[in-house]
């Protein structure tokens, strides 16, 4: 049995493979000692430190598209579109009011104060509103108000909070990146192109976000290769330049866009013993209504990258 210093990614929904990460670290008798988590990995990571984990996943695992709508409280007002209140009303129900310096496993949650355009780290007081406040993504969720701060979403500045657990008393680090490549060599370097008339992209990005209800963002998205966008059929006289995109998806792919180049730095500086790389293109942020196949997802990735460490 070894000692892990657990460290959980942010990245909207694809964060359930947190809990298949957790699942295959226990199997093979590894003690969680230490865990911090941005987003849904202080989520996560908060049930984590209390055991309820396993709980959580099993009532995850219920949910539908149209409930997951439901626990979100959509607003337009407060600074967001959604306020959580259910959601975190459920999680009052399964935590109550635990405090974080009580919990038998210390645990960081990483929030971003938007005034001091700084980190906040957790690690006294209710565990509740610090996940409230590490899971406000902003533009999506109502930001948290906590002493005086104005807080949202820990993965705007640090969405892999290694340095929590850096002086943790474990035998080696796990950390679980929600930020990977969506192709397997994804290039990241500058790409070269040139413009086209505003009717032109509007009327491209609207049939291709209109292609298949049934398709991905992500999918959608991949193929539209940078500077060669396709003519359209309509004329520009014809064409509403609104583009038919939902602005819960801008925001997503916007936030996945510039927490994958930060993720990249964060490695760079401290790099865990064992990194977990969930792709980008496994999930959309607001996909919670998947938790079961993203859980045996992190499952086999955690797997996979503990076999490659043992060889």
């Amino acid at each position: 049995m070894a000692r892990v210093a657990l460290v959980l990614g942010s990245g909207g929904a694809r964060g359930y493979a947190h809990l298949g990460a957790v699942d295959e670290l226990r199997s093979r008798g590894h003690q969680v000692v230490a865990v911090s988590g941005t987003s849904m990995g202080a989520l996560v990571g908060g049930l984590v430190a209390t055991g309820k984990d396993r709980e959580f996943a099993d009532w995850a695992t219920t949910l539908t598209g149209r409930r997951v709508l439901r626990l979100a409280d959509p607003t337009w007002a407060g600074g967001g579109a959604a306020t959580a209140e259910r959601l975190m009303a459920h999680l009052e129900e399964m935590l109550g009011d635990t405090l974080i310096e009580d919990l038998p496993v210390p645990y960081t949650a990483v929030a971003t104060d938007l005034a001091a355009r700084r980190e906040v780290w957790f690690q006294r007081g209710p565990l509740l509103p610090a996940i409230r406040a590490s899971i406000a993504i902003p533009g999506l969720f109502t930001p948290a108000v906590v002493d005086g701060r104005i807080l949202v979403d820990g993965g705007l500045l640090n969405p892999l909070p290694l340095d929590p657990t850096a002086a943790a008393a474990a035998d080696f680090t796990v950390a679980v990146s929600l930020q990977g490549p969506r192709a397997p060599h994804e290039p990241s370097s500058p790409a070269r192109g040139f413009s086209v008339r505003r009717a032109e992209w509007a009327a491209d990005l609207r049939r291709r976000f209109r292609r298949s209800e049934a398709a991905s963002v992500d999918d959608l998205v991949e193929d539209v290769p940078l500077g060669a966008v396709e003519a359209p059929a309509e004329s520009a006289s014809e064409v509403d330049v609104r583009p038919d995109v939902r602005t819960s998806e801008v925001v997503s792919l916007s936030f996945d866009a510039m927490q994958s180049l930060i993720t990249r730095y964060r490695l760079a500086a401290l790099p865990p013993d064992v990194l977990v790389t969930v792709p980008l293109g496994a999930a959309r942020t607001l996909d919670f209504h998947r938790a079961e196949e993203l859980i045996e997802l992190g499952r086999q990735l955690t797997r996979q990258a503990l076999d490659d460490a043992e060889r």
